[in-house]
């Protein structure tokens, strides 16, 4: 996939008069230089001068937040459509059923390319303000593509799941000790999901390093387990609701030091990120401080990222984004944001997506690269082929139906010069 335009690479930006979130009730009014890709300095309360080598983007009635961080996703899936009959009893149960439903849907959607469907993966985290994903799956070499619309989680070991992979001890073994080993467990609600940690535990495989997805069988017993073997955990409620009609107990699994959020796939989620935490607090038991913390600080520690992932700190990557300040606090703002609210996102100091009224504001070198895509009616600039995508999806799919989260997906008519 090739960006549409040639971009310049801009070394220096200043963004001015912004409040920014340095926690999820903690705000300031400050300017942001970033240099190299990172924040380089923070100037206090504003008022920082652009040089002549700085491009600048007044920020004066917005509120900047940290980049999200979705702990769990499975990216070539994201053109699919929701796939259940629910309830099932576990994972197991609901792929055989959808591979005997739906194989129709299933053969169409692979007939689009893989790079294709990946891209389209990156897309839609990034519409919603993720700028680093975790990808369950092998690496695969686009995901590694600086060009790349996000960040994608390089460093780790996996496995698909406990009930799936041939030899989950050797999976681990082959997992260094500074990265971490990603493995679907206890995704279900009947015996077998809830043997898993006893599994994955007996394979030598459950360590400070390991992350459980889902765990929505584990027991009070295997909570104390997961606790006391230093892992980590991340939930997918909507998910769990979709298919099995049950939610993950969070007042229990709160005694689990470190757990984060993922929207897992459109194939059982409500939607992307955002979708997720709003279903979340309002059913799942997550208050909005800890839905901040679950998409910020917690998934940065579990996933081993580097230095001031998840924050807007000196010296860490400048990945940002921008949404309307309505006077709340970061974690109250949370509570309601949708696609629809994200007007900025930045990743490593590059614009890579932008509302019409954020493009007024910006220097036409910052906008350079970026193409128009229309989502459910909503456009945004993004640094992404997006024409190229949209004719290859609609190849396979037909003229009009391609959707990301129910979402129809369209270029513009009428585009900026």
């Amino acid at each position: 996939m090739r960006n549409p335009q040639p971009e310049m690479h801009i070394e220096r930006v200043l963004l001015q008069r912004a409040l920014c979130a340095f926690g999820p009730h903690e705000l300031q009014y400050v300017d942001i230089e970033i240099v190299a890709g990172a924040i380089d300095c923070l100037y206090d309360g504003g008022g920082a001068t652009a040089s002549e080598r700085a491009e600048a983007i007044n920020l004066t009635g917005y509120l900047m937040m940290p980049g999200l961080i979705n702990a769990h996703d499975h990216l070539q899936f994201a053109l699919y459509p929701r796939l259940a009959n629910p309830p099932y009893r576990n994972y197991i149960e609901w792929g055989e059923d959808i591979h005997q439903r739906h194989a129709d849907v299933i053969a169409r959607q692979h007939r689009i390319h893989k790079d294709v469907r990946l891209w389209w993966g990156g897309v839609r985290n990034l519409l919603c303000g993720v700028t680093t994903v975790c990808h369950h799956d092998p690496p695969w070499p686009v995901l590694q593509q600086a060009e790349f619309p996000v960040r994608v989680l390089q460093h780790y070991g996996w496995a698909h799941s406990v009930g799936l992979e041939s030899d989950i001890r050797r999976a681990y073994s082959q997992t260094p000790e500074n990265q971490p080993f990603i493995v679907h467990t206890c995704e279900g609600v009947d015996d077998i999901a809830q043997k898993e940690l006893a599994t994955l535990d007996v394979m030598e495989a459950l360590h400070d390093n390991t992350i459980l997805v889902h765990g929505l069988a584990l027991d009070e017993q295997g909570i104390a387990r997961v606790r006391d073997s230093g892992a980590s955990l991340v939930v997918c409620p909507s998910s769990n609701h979709n298919i099995f009609g049950v939610l993950p107990d969070m007042g229990r699994l709160r005694h689990i030091e470190r757990v984060a959020l993922g929207n897992d796939s459109p194939l059982t989620s409500e939607g992307e990120l955002l979708d997720e935490i709003r279903f979340a607090i309002r059913y799942g038991g997550i208050g909005a401080e800890d839905a901040y913390r679950m998409v910020t600080e917690a998934p940065a520690k579990m996933l081993r990222l580097p230095y001031g992932a998840g924050a807007i700190t000196r010296e860490g990557k400048a990945d940002l984004i921008g949404v309307r300040d309505t006077g709340e606090d970061a974690a109250e703002r949370l509570k309601t944001l949708s696609m629809e609210d994200i007007e900025l996102v930045i990743i490593g100091g590059r614009v890579q997506l932008c509302s019409d009224a954020m493009w007024e504001r910006m220097p036409l070198r910052l906008c350079e690269g970026l193409a128009p895509i229309s989502v459910g009616g909503i456009v945004r600039w993004l640094r992404a082929p997006v024409g190229e995508l949209l004719r290859s999806a609609e190849e396979v799919l037909g003229l009009g139906k391609a959707s990301l989260s129910g979402k129809q997906l369209a270029v513009p008519s009428a585009v900026r010069i």
